[in-house]
């Protein structure tokens, strides 16, 4: 006998599922203006934003510049779970070329399951990791390996006629780290910070060294010991033609030493009340010479208090307009306290001045067009701040800070590298070449024992973009097939010839060997 009786359920069934709530290849809908789409997510496919990495990290193989640089690097563990160095190093460049101002940006690359691999990585580190990488690293041992590596990236261009930039700036900090002084700081006053006494050379905005010093301590005489003892560790073939600076370095100190080194140099001098009187008497000379730029210019000798002797000194001037100009009795306003000695007579014509001391021989026009050529370090400043991390990557001690500030201009200077090996013509700064030649979407695929990474490009001249990195391709093709032929210094000569092609005018880097012996 059957009996058909419904069984009661004591907790009734939800809504019903579709059946792939949560999984991999869940998807959902989304309601947009251009109607209905769905949604999934796949987290089973290697993918990354830096798509088109692979080509510098060809770069760097090809080079031999990351690989020796990880070898040598001091940190060591003891730990048999701890990261190998190339994980904590990769991480960091990862981090660097992003345009990471935090170690805690890190995290946002962690994902990335394509670029590690290539870098010869296992994994990326957390964030925690990388920062405390170098705590325990001995400090001098440290500096002697970064810069054993910054020199090493531009040690064949030194045997060329170069300029030597120097100068400093300031990165404000906001808690309490080592060395957070209250000093110089036109942009925050109040606000502690740290130093960066940086030197340049110019035209191949390459950063020689960095040295970051408390706030305080912003004045030259902390700078110049740290780049005599640059100079003096070079071979005098390989020293720059002249020294750069503002008037912060336009003292008897600074200019002395480099007299008694037989080094020339170009510095600013700050417009006190002797050096005022000299544009008094100079006002009405006749003989003011052209020195581009809507600027004129004056030679004269000057000996001022303290000096052990009279140098050359040249003035310039260039008219005003009257809407700018400020009365040396007011208070300038702010913007206008380059503005130092103005003509504000009735009916008289209004100039800003510049007085310039300096050993070399070159006529007022040469002279003044190479400090007019200064300004490319503070582009240099703006872009490493803004755009690297200089600003950034800040820890309780200063010992790290250095670390990473020398980390971020060697990794700078191995990227400025790389983008003017695929436009020769002109530096590409990071807000532009990042987008042209880092970004892409990279999807990896293995298949047969072969990896193909296709790029999706993320730039309006994507095709702009994959013709240079064809090209780059293409030569790094050639140097690897001559490297059985040459020693990896001849190999690095051959690369930066291509990459400074348009300052050499096409003909090879100078050789050390063929200069003539020293005098």
């Amino acid at each position: 006998m059957e009996t058909n009786q419904a069984i009661q359920v004591a907790h009734p069934l939800g809504e019903e599922k579709t059946g792939n709530e949560g999984g991999q290849d869940a998807s959902i809908f989304v309601d947009t203006y251009g109607g209905r789409v769905h949604v999934q997510w796949d987290r089973s496919r290697a993918v990354t934003p830096f798509g088109q990495l692979a080509f510098f990290i060809d770069f760097l193989k090809t080079a031999e510049l990351f690989d020796l640089w990880v070898e040598e690097c001091p940190v060591t563990y003891q730990s048999n779970r701890a990261p190998g160095k190339v994980d904590v190093l990769g991480t960091l460049l990862l981090s660097v070329l992003a345009g990471h101002t935090r170690y805690a940006h890190i995290e946002s690359v962690r994902y990335d399951a394509v670029n590690p691999p290539l870098l010869g990585m296992k994994k990326v580190v957390s964030s925690s990791s990388a920062r405390r990488a170098f705590g325990p690293v001995e400090a001098q041992a440290c500096t002697s390996w970064q810069q054993r590596h910054l020199h090493r990236c531009y040690e064949p261009l030194l045997y060329e006629p170069w300029i030597l930039d120097v100068d400093t700036t300031v990165k404000p900090l906001f808690g309490h780290q080592e060395g957070a002084v209250v000093g110089y700081n036109p942009m925050k006053p109040g606000r502690p910070s740290h130093v960066l006494h940086t030197y340049f050379m110019a035209n191949t905005r390459l950063v020689l060294d960095v040295e970051v010093r408390p706030g305080n301590e912003n004045a030259a005489k902390h700078t110049m010991p740290g780049l005599w003892a640059f100079l003096d560790e070079l071979p005098r073939a390989a020293w720059p033609c002249f020294i750069r600076g503002d008037c912060n370095y336009g003292n008897e100190r600074d200019m002395r030493d480099a007299e008694m080194r037989d080094v020339a140099y170009l510095f600013k001098l700050r417009q006190t009340s002797k050096v005022k009187k000299l544009i008094q008497q100079v006002f009405c000379r006749n003989d003011w010479q052209r020195a581009g730029q809507r600027w004129e210019g004056v030679e004269e000798r000057l000996q001022l208090s303290g000096w052990t002797r009279n140098r050359r000194v040249i003035v310039l001037r260039r008219k005003i307009k009257a809407s700018i100009a400020v009365s040396p009795c007011s208070q300038p306003a702010l913007g206008t306290e380059q503005l130092q000695l103005i003509e504000t007579e009735e009916g008289a014509v209004q100039y800003e001045y510049v007085v310039l001391v300096t050993s070399l021989t070159d006529e007022i026009a040469a002279v003044a067009q190479h400090y007019r050529d200064r300004g490319d370090a503070e582009n240099i400043y703006d872009e490493q701040k803004n755009q690297w991390g200089w600003g950034g990557y800040t820890t309780h001690d200063m010992k790290r800070c250095q670390i990473m500030a020398r980390l971020i201009g060697l990794i700078y200077n191995w990227w400025s590298l790389y983008v003017r090996l695929a436009i020769p013509e002109r530096h590409a700064e990071a807000i532009t070449s990042r987008p042209l030649l880092l970004y892409g979407v990279g999807h990896q695929t293995c298949h047969g024992g072969q990896t193909t990474l296709t790029i999706t490009p993320m730039h309006a001249e994507a095709h702009r973009a994959q013709e240079l990195l064809t090209k780059l391709n293409s030569f790094l093709c050639e140097v690897k097939a001559t490297a059985r032929q040459l020693d990896w210094t001849e190999r690095w000569r051959t690369i930066l010839a291509r990459v400074f092609t348009k300052i050499l005018a096409g003909r090879p880097l100078a050789s050390p060997s063929l200069l003539p012996a020293p005098t």
